[in-house]
C-alpha cells in the first residue's frame, strides 16, 4: 500500500505541488548568479590566455595539454553550475498523504511541540499538504523542498533532493579547477624567480592581483566542499546537522544517546548519495536517488540483523 501509494504519488511530480506549480517558480539570473558567471569567466581567461601563454605558450605540448585539461573542467564547472541553478530541487506532490499502516517505513517524522510528548505528524499550513521525511519549506521558494539542504543564493535556487549532487559536483570540480589555477600559477612565478623562463617574461600586477583573489577563493570552496563530504558520509543536510546538535544535546539531558536515523555508515551514505558506480561520483546523474519521499534507515538495518 505504501509503495503504491509513493509510485503514484512520485508519478503526478510533473504537475502540482501544493497549490504551486513547477512553472510558478521564477526563472532569472540574479546578481550572484551573474557574479559566479564572471568569476568563472576571469579564471579561465587568467589561467589559459595569461598564465599558460606567457609561461609554457599554446604552441608546446605542456602548454596546449595544461589548457585542453582546464578547458575541460571550466565547461564541467559551467555546465554543472547551470544544472543546479535550473534544476528543480525535488517538490512535494500534493497526492502525497504518510501511510502510517506502510511497513516499509520505519519512521515517520513528527513535528515537535513544547511541553507535549509526541506530536503530529508534519503538516505544512502554508503549502497545504504533509511533508514527508526530510521536507522543508523554504521561505524564499516558498514551497516544501524534498530532502532540503538549504537555500543557496548563489544559485537562485534551493539545494534538495533533485539537485544536490549536481551541486556537490560543481564545488569538485571548483576546487580541482582553482587547485589547477593555483598550481600554474605558482609554478610560474617559481620560474620567474629562478631565471628559468626567456627573458622579457616576468610576473605582471594582474598575475599578482589575480593570486591574492584565487588563493582565498580556492580556500572558501574546499572548506564547502569538505563541509558537504562530511555531511554525505554522515548522511545528514545542513538542517539535520543543526537539528542533531540540539537532539544530542536534549538526549544526554535525559540521560541517551541519540542516533541520527538515516546513517547507514560512510559507504553507504555515499552511495545513496552518489551512486553505486564510482566512475559516476564526478558526473552529475541523478537516476539513483529515488523519488524522495521516503529514505533507508538505520532502523531498518538493524531489523534486517535480529535474529527470526
Amino acid at each position: 500500500m505504501g509503495r503504491d501509494r509513493d509510485t503514484t504519488a512520485a508519478a503526478s511530480s510533473s504537475g502540482k505541488r501544493g497549490g504551486r506549480t513547477e512553472l510558478d517558480r521564477p526563472r532569472y539570473v540574479t546578481l550572484p548568479i551573474m557574479f559566479v558567471l564572471a568569476v568563472i569567466g576571469y579564471v579561465y581567461y587568467v589561467t589559459v590566455f595569461s598564465v599558460i601563454v606567457d609561461w609554457l605558450g599554446l604552441t608546446t605540448a605542456a602548454g596546449l595539454g595544461n589548457a585542453v585539461v582546464f578547458t575541460a573542467l571550466g565547461f564541467m564547472c559551467v555546465a554543472t553550475y547551470g544544472m543546479a541553478v535550473l534544476r528543480d530541487p525535488g517538490h512535494v506532490p500534493s497526492s502525497f498523504i504518510p501511510d502510517m499502516e506502510d511497513p516499509q517505513a520505519s519512521i515517520h517524522e513528527i513535528k515537535r511541540k513544547v511541553g507535549v510528548q509526541g506530536g503530529d505528524l508534519r503538516y505544512c499550513q502554508k503549502c497545504s499538504h504533509y511533508k514527508p521525511p526530510r521536507a522543508h519549506h523554504c521561505r524564499v521558494c516558498k514551497r516544501c523542498v524534498l530532502r532540503m539542504d538549504h537555500h543557496c543564493v548563489w544559485i537562485n535556487n534551493c539545494v534538495g533532493h533533485a539537485n544536490y549532487k549536481v551541486f556537490f559536483v560543481f564545488m569538485l570540480y571548483t576546487v580541482i579547477s582553482c587547485i589547477h589555477s593555483l598550481g600554474l600559477l605558482l609554478g610560474f612565478a617559481y620560474d620567474v624567480h629562478k631565471s628559468q623562463i626567456p627573458s622579457g617574461v616576468s610576473l605582471r600586477t594582474s598575475h599578482i592581483i589575480y593570486g591574492v583573489l584565487l588563493f582565498p577563493l580556492a580556500l572558501a570552496v574546499s572548506l564547502l566542499l569538505g563541509w558537504h563530504i562530511h555531511l554525505i558520509t554522515q548522511n545528514k543536510t545542513t538542517i539535520e546537522h543543526y537539528e542533531g546538535v540540539r537532539a544530542m544535546w536534549l538526549a544526554k539531558k535525559a540521560g541517551n544517546v541519540y542516533q541520527h536515523p538515516y546513517d547507514l555508515g560512510a559507504y553507504e551514505n555515499l552511495i545513496l548519495v552518489l551512486g553505486s558506480n564510482l566512475l559516476c561520483w564526478i558526473c552529475p546523474t541523478s537516476s539513483h536517488i529515488g523519488s524522495g519521499l521516503r529514505f533507508p534507515t538505520s532502523y531498518e538495518s538493524e531489523l534486517e540483523h535480529l535474529p527470526r
